[in-house]
């Protein structure tokens, strides 16, 4: 496991809040750093695979549990 630079709590906001706000994160971060998301927006799974695709950051794991989604991201 990854031990995040930063943790970003998102749950309860839907789309397209939690990209927005991750993005925005990912900014203040240096490359290589780690963000771990929380959020529970069903849609954010594959907001977030498409996130990663395009911008280049490494999805460095996926999870869920009772509708909390976990997102952990390396910064390109």
């Amino acid at each position: 496991m990854t031990e995040p630079t930063q943790d970003l709590d998102l749950k309860g906001l839907q789309c397209p809040l939690p990209i927005l706000r991750t993005k925005k994160a990912l900014k203040e971060l240096d490359s290589g750093d780690v963000i771990r998301v929380e959020a529970t927006d069903p849609g954010s799974v594959k907001d977030f695979d498409s996130f990663c695709n395009q911008t280049g950051n490494k999805m460095v794991e996926q999870a869920e549990s009772d509708g909390v989604y976990t997102f952990t991201i390396r910064k390109k």
